[in-house]
């Protein structure tokens, strides 16, 4: 029975923040405002490990790169991400999770990839063109209130196709400008997941409003507590095969990997009664006769009881069954 006054416990969960550049901080501000989180910059491969999901936060989308190549990151990066860990990045975060990136400065960038979608590096211009927007919350997690969200673009990229496997979450209506330069589009992408990815174009870490790490926890929680369901019943699974193994051990011996039906087996009990009663009935059942006849002798070798041997109605038995009774 559940008691309705008793609070429902909080799975903890660790949250890191990839600290190479950017607004780290300002993301682990608002994770420690949600309960049961604890959130800790990561700068190497151990403090990575020790996270049960990663946001990888605003900024220099370039230097963040380079900086994650010169420290040797970027294959332990793309293994946390292969490993279904959840993920989320924010503006130049959503750069570095998308599998293709246009815009990009001279030499290119590496990329962790994993996003199926295209995305252009500063899609709405340069640091003077960063604005803010009010914008509803995705539908499929709105809080009660349905209150909008403000979104903060600053130099900030856009998604401009998105794979069949991305759910996009939230869009921009362009103005005349904007779709010439996204080639006739009229609205863009800049908030999608798939998966264990999540990312936004915009910076939810520069305002109060904790919905977006909140809906990211909630997804770290969710694929925490999957594993550990999916952990349990193979732990339950390896036990009960143990117990069946343990149990076919301690069968008598007639009964291992035997099939029970055939007459032979069958004839055991029926044997074993007889062997019993066989100095007080005038027959051996009659499934003794038909299956055990030829092991009769080496049975009855075996019980080495005198009173078998010297009972007169037993040679009787013996000899009407053709059965040669061997000395103890």
């Amino acid at each position: 029975m559940v008691d309705a006054q008793r609070p429902i416990p909080i799975l903890a969960v660790n949250i890191g923040v990839l600290a190479l550049q950017g607004s780290f901080r300002e993301h682990i501000a608002l994770l420690r405002r949600l309960p049961g989180v604890n959130a800790s910059e990561v700068r190497n491969r151990q403090q990575l490990l020790a996270s049960d999901g990663l946001i990888i936060p605003g900024g220099e989308s370039t230097t963040m790169a380079n900086i994650a190549e010169r420290w040797g990151l970027i294959p332990d990066l793309q293994q946390f991400a292969q490993a279904e860990n959840p993920l989320w990045g924010t503006c130049a975060g959503l750069i570095f999770l998308a599998n293709r990136a246009v815009g990009q400065k001279v030499g290119g960038q590496a990329l962790l990839g994993g996003l199926d979608c295209l995305v252009h590096r500063n899609f709405f211009g340069a640091q003077i063109r960063s604005f803010e927007a009010l914008m509803p919350m995705p539908p499929c997690f709105a809080d009660a209130s349905n209150a909008p969200f403000r979104a903060v673009f600053i130099r900030a990229p856009a998604i401009l196709e998105s794979g069949p496997g991305v759910e996009v979450l939230s869009t921009y209506e362009l103005d005349a400008d904007e779709q010439q330069q996204a080639k006739g589009q009229k609205s863009v992408a800049v908030a999608v997941r798939a998966g264990n990815l999540m990312a936004t174009a915009f910076h939810p870490e520069l305002t109060d409003d904790v919905r977006w790490h909140a809906v990211f926890v909630a997804l770290v929680r969710e694929r925490l507590a999957t594993r550990q369901h999916s952990a349990t019943s193979v732990e339950q699974g390896v036990e009960a095969t143990a117990e069946a193994e343990t149990g076919s051990r301690l069968a008598p011996v007639w009964q291992r990997n035997r099939p029970a039906d055939l007459p032979v087996f069958r004839s055991a009990s029926s044997f074993a009664a007889a062997e019993i009663n066989v100095g007080q009935t005038s027959r051996l059942p009659p499934t003794f006769e038909r299956s055990l006849l030829p092991f009769a002798s080496v049975v009855l070798r075996s019980m080495r009881r005198p009173a078998l041997r010297q009972s007169e109605t037993d040679q009787q038995q013996a000899s009407s069954l053709n059965i040669q009774l061997l000395p103890p």
